[in-house]
């Protein structure tokens, strides 16, 4: 069943690709599907007022922080194989053999991934790599940007990219293809996505209420944030556009001399135009300044 709606979803992405404007300036987002696109978006943020953050803020209030911590934990040690794949699609050797570092370590001395003995003791960060981000490193365009249903924003590339992990990941093939277990397939995909909910609930209410028009701002941070991501400026500037407060903490184990350093940040209210003080790319539509 998830294989038959995977493949339905790749097929819309190339039929997004094949609508979508002739490429302009690098900046600008190419939406031809607007109309459609804004559609899912409503219904995308009617679910998540029904469902999805009602749910992922029990999920970050309930539990005691070192336990949501260690289930956060968990759930990104078990995406270090493909993590490391893509590592090496891009040539990138080195965040491939950290990955690896990181996954023998955290998964042995850190009991499963509960721990992340590698950030914590050896200052081994980590940094997330998709399929996506090798497709744009390869030199592939982003093309049309898309509103998936349940997923949210992302684009043609990204949307491949989305597809190619899942076949990519290992995980898939011990739980679905060896032993039948797609209720506990869909239970870790289902936590991947109340985990992500929950570290963005604070972020998006911020763009959100700082926003003219919220479609628009999502739209362009999204381009922003895998721009950032796929040149890897995380590791010379900080978290991208977009970045939760994890992201923040963790990308300060990978800056060097940086942790006192306060940036600025000034955005407008539309999120499409920005004015940046002291980076080339927003973390959120208002003013602030992140340690």
């Amino acid at each position: 069943m998830l294989n038959r709606f995977l493949i339905v979803f790749c097929v819309l992405a190339l039929t997004a690709c094949a609508s979508a404007n002739q490429p302009g300036e690098e900046n600008v987002v190419q939406d031809p599907l607007e109309g459609l696109n804004r559609a899912t978006f409503e219904f995308n943020y009617f679910l998540d007022g029904l469902i999805f953050k009602p749910v992922a803020s029990l999920y970050r209030d309930l539990p005691p922080p070192p336990v949501r911590e260690s289930m956060d934990n968990f759930l990104t040690n078990l995406h270090s194989p493909v993590n490391f794949a893509n590592g090496i699609l891009q040539g990138d050797v080195e965040h491939a053999g950290n990955t690896l570092f990181r996954f023998l370590v955290n998964s042995t001395i850190g009991i499963a991934g509960l721990f992340d003995v590698a950030n914590n003791w050896f200052n081994v960060a980590y940094r997330q790599e998709d399929f996506g981000q090798t497709l744009g490193v390869w030199g592939m365009d982003d093309n049309a940007y898309v509103v998936l249903p349940i997923i949210g924003p992302s684009n043609t590339r990204d949307s491949i990219g989305r597809v190619a992990d899942f076949f990519m990941d290992p995980l898939r093939y011990i739980l679905l293809v060896h032993n039948d277990e797609e209720e506990l397939f869909i239970t870790r995909t289902a936590m991947d996505g109340i985990s992500l909910r929950a570290k963005t609930i604070s972020v998006l209410e911020d763009i959100e209420s700082g926003s003219v028009d919220y479609y628009s701002s999502i739209r362009s941070l999204y381009k922003q944030r895998r721009d950032y991501m796929i040149e890897n400026r995380e590791v010379r500037e900080g978290p991208p556009p977009l970045a939760d407060d994890t992201e923040k903490t963790k990308s300060s184990s990978i800056l060097e001399n940086k942790s006192d350093k306060k940036v600025n940040l000034q955005i407008t209210k539309d999120a499409d135009t920005a004015l940046l003080n002291d980076q080339d790319l927003p973390a959120t539509p208002k003013l602030a300044t992140i340690q």
